[in-house]
């Protein structure tokens, strides 16, 4: 397993092993141990998500504001564009985000600390989305960001993306941060 850092504190690609052969291929998706031993995460994780979305549609900016949530994720079928937003006004990445293509071919994962807001996009026919978490979902805690805040500038691989209703309608990160 390799972990790459970008540009964010604690945001981390990781590329697993994969065993390939003729027959198909083995990849070991998480261990405790092995990525403890990589200090990457230095969190337990205490929740799985899985979510099947459909070509075009794009979810987020999300986050849960007084529990956040670290997010590692990975794409078991499809290809997404992936990206994580630095949403703290007293990081010096703030506003900052980091996208990565995720698919079912390289089996890179990205994990986003708490306190960033995550969203994706799909790019594939369908794609099922995988996520561990650091803390549990709460419905009353979570928030969103406008998907396509100009002030963040995320150049999203989708023109006319499918975004829920609640989705179309959140503040952007200054008019959440202003509340």
């Amino acid at each position: 397993m390799r972990i790459e850092e970008t540009a964010l504190a604690g945001v981390v690609i990781v590329q697993p092993d994969v065993h390939r052969d003729d027959r198909g291929f083995l990849l070991e998706a998480y261990s405790k141990e092995r990525y403890d031993a990589h200090r990457a995460f230095g969190r337990d994780f205490v929740q799985d998500n899985h979510s099947r979305s459909r070509r075009g549609v794009l979810r987020g900016l999300h986050f849960q504001e007084t529990e956040p949530q670290g997010k590692l994720v990975r794409i078991a079928r499809g290809r997404v564009f992936d990206v994580a937003v630095d949403i703290d006004p007293t990081s010096p990445t703030f506003r900052q985000h980091v996208g990565v293509y995720l698919d079912d071919t390289d089996h890179r994962q990205l994990f986003i600390p708490p306190g960033y807001a995550h969203g994706f996009c799909v790019l594939s026919d369908v794609a099922d989305f995988e996520y561990k978490c650091t803390a549990y979902y709460r419905p009353g805690d979570s928030r969103g960001v406008l998907w396509n805040d100009p002030a963040i500038g995320i150049d999203w691989p989708v023109r006319d993306p499918i975004v829920s209703a609640a989705d179309r309608v959140n503040p952007t990160l200054d008019e959440y941060l202003s509340k």
